[in-house]
């Protein structure tokens, strides 16, 4: 949530939504304003330093610099560092594609494609994770998905008290995936070596410990059960088995009655 003083004897805006004013930006050039800049270009380059450097290393003088302009040229369009943060995460929950409310796809089939949306986009943009949790998430493509999400759960046939545990289930599940992987495929960028060679390094690591014996000789047997011969593959089955373990448990609950 917004860090910043907000003025003296008002309350901080926890949200760029629920701002009391027209946004910056919206209209006509005037007063000094910057020339060549519009909201919808800082919010661009936002999301494009944020997947090529990370959050960690974003700032408003570094945005400034790859767009050419003075730091407060781009106070022009926004209140703050976080107002800017939460309007670059709304953009891109705009990249999920969602099922249309006159779907005739069963249930499972359009839970199932808004639960693997969700995950590409947390893999391709890890820098989302640690976003959605320090804002409302109330802009309107995060809404957009929300309902969608919503009106999926109450095609199960699971009663309308039960919603919302449904949901955190499912996109709380996915949630953590994704970041998990969405991590690991970073570090790995960042180590300059594959998903593969780093799993194989790390785990040849763990075999030479003699404290984990009983535990790696475990986990390997799990592991050549489950099949697959890259991390990429073992994760795709991992994360396909657990959605429909969900799924079953709707279906249970949904029997239950």
């Amino acid at each position: 949530m917004a860090k910043g003083a907000q003025g003296a004897g008002r309350v901080a805006r926890t949200s760029v939504w629920l701002a009391d004013k027209a946004p910056r930006g919206s209209g006509s050039r005037g007063g000094g304003q910057p020339s060549g800049l519009d909201r919808e270009r800082i919010i661009q380059v936002t999301v494009r330093l944020l997947d090529a450097e990370g959050l960690a290393k974003f700032s408003m003088r570094r945005l400034a610099t790859e767009l050419n302009v003075t730091a407060m040229s781009v106070y022009w369009y926004v209140d703050t560092k976080d107002d800017l943060l939460e309007l670059a995460l709304d953009t891109v929950f705009g990249e999920i594609r969602l099922p249309g409310a006159d779907s005739e796809e069963d249930w499972r089939d359009q839970l199932r494609a808004v639960a693997t949306e969700y995950r590409a986009l947390l893999v391709r943009h890890p820098w989302v994770s640690p976003l959605t949790g320090a804002f409302l998430n109330i802009g309107p493509h995060a809404m957009a998905f929300s309902h969608t999400a919503q009106r999926v759960i109450g095609l199960t046939g699971l009663p309308t008290h039960s919603h919302t545990g449904a949901i955190s289930a499912v996109f709380q599940f996915v949630y953590g995936f994704g970041t998990i992987e969405g991590h690991f495929i970073e570090r790995c960028a960042v180590a300059g070596v594959s998903q593969d060679d780093y799993f194989r390094e790390a785990m040849s690591a763990l075999a030479k410990n003699p404290a984990l014996e009983e535990v790696m000789h475990r986990s390997t047997d799990i592991m050549e059960a489950r099949g697959g011969d890259t991390v990429e593959e073992m994760r795709e089955r991992d994360f396909a088995f657990a959605l429909e373990t969900l799924i079953a448990g709707i279906e249970a609950m949904v029997a239950r009655g």
